[in-house]
This record gives C-alpha cells, sequence and structure tokens, in this order.
C-alpha cells in the first residue's frame, strides 16, 4: 500500500508529466508507425524476404506499442477525472485511435495467417492507418491544449506528423477508388500493393 501511495505521489505521475507522455508517444509513434510502414514497403520493392521479425516491422510494432502506452496513460487521467475540454477530447481520440490499432493490427496478423502477404490496400490496413489518424490528431489536440506552456514547442511537429498521416490515409483511400489508373505507377514501389483490388 505505501508503494503505490509513494508511485502516486511520484512527479512522473503527476497530471501535466502524463499529459505530457500522452501526447509525445502519440505524436511520435505514429511517425515512427508510418516510417517503419513505407520502409517495409521499401523492402518489398528490394524483394527482401517478408518475416515478422524484420526491423522493418519492429519499428511499426515500436510505434505502435507507443500509442498503446499513451493511451493507456489517457485511460489514468480520464479515471483520476483530471481533464476537461479539448484535452479530454485529445486524450479520448488517442485512447480509441490505440484500440482501433490494436484490433486492426490482430486482424492483420490473421489475414497474413490466412491470405498471405497482402498489399497496401487491404480490409485491415486502412482501419489501422484510421487509427493511426486519430492517435495522432489526438496528440494534436492535447499539444494544442497546452501549447502556452513547454509542451507547445511540439506543436508544429504535432502539425506535420499530423499532414504526414492524413496525406498517406488520403493516398491510400484514393487508390481504393481510382486503382486502375493510380495503380499502374505504384505497383512496383508497393508490390502486391494493388493486386487485391
Amino acid at each position: 500500500m505505501k508503494l503505490i501511495q509513494k508511485l502516486s505521489n511520484s512527479s512522473l505521475v503527476k497530471p501535466n508529466n502524463l499529459v505530457f507522455f500522452t501526447s509525445v508517444l502519440a505524436v511520435i509513434g505514429p511517425v515512427i508507425i508510418l516510417s517503419g510502414g513505407v520502409w517495409d514497403a521499401i523492402s518489398h520493392l528490394q524483394r527482401e524476404p517478408e518475416l515478422f521479425w524484420t526491423i522493418q516491422h519492429i519499428s511499426v510494432y515500436t510505434g505502435v506499442s507507443m500509442v498503446t502506452s499513451a493511451g493507456l496513460i489517457g485511460i489514468i487521467l480520464l479515471v483520476r477525472n483530471s481533464v476537461k475540454g479539448i484535452l479530454k477530447k485529445g486524450i479520448q481520440l488517442v485512447i480509441v485511435g490505440s484500440i482501433i490499432q490494436l484490433v486492426s493490427g490482430f486482424g492483420d496478423s490473421l489475414s497474413h495467417d490466412i491470405y498471405g502477404i497482402d498489399g497496401l490496400i487491404s480490409w485491415s490496413h486502412q482501419p489501422l492507418e484510421f487509427g493511426i489518424v486519430l492517435a495522432a490528431l489526438g496528440g494534436f489536440l492535447i499539444i494544442k491544449s497546452r501549447q502556452h506552456t513547454k509542451l507547445g514547442m511540439f506543436l508544429p511537429f504535432s502539425i506535420i506528423a499530423l499532414l504526414l498521416l492524413t496525406s498517406w490515409l488520403g493516398f491510400n483511400v484514393f487508390l481504393i477508388f481510382g486503382h486502375v489508373i493510380q495503380c499502374i505507377p505504384v505497383y512496383d514501389i508497393f508490390s502486391s500493393g494493388c493486386s487485391i483490388l
């Protein structure tokens, strides 16, 4: 019991620090996921073996772990009732985004087990990407709500991250609807990215 009291009184679990960790993890995690995903697509172009534990996949899993950690910290903040307004909405988006990523990631793993290697467009990738965008949007809202504090220095980075991630999701959604024309030039880059359409 004394350990829990000491932990609760620790400066690391103060609401301001938890908000800081939540926002930074919710912004940096999606950028790492996107970087690992693009790196994985490039490795497909180079015909590298597709294994579960490639460094590209590990970087994606690291980013997802960061967003999941942000979601868990966000749950602590919500349970404590220590957040309100735009900050609360941002934390809720991070939580929902992390849940969508975990469910879609599990679905993607099942899809790979059943159907083998898929491409850029699949029933599990787009929800996963939507979860990443939601988490990044939540991180942006958290930082925006605290822009007049030290956390405000991350605001430009969070805006750039949100724009990159939204563009990536938009690109993939556009491929769904314009796949015949759009997939021809990008097919080599994303290997089987358009083949399932």
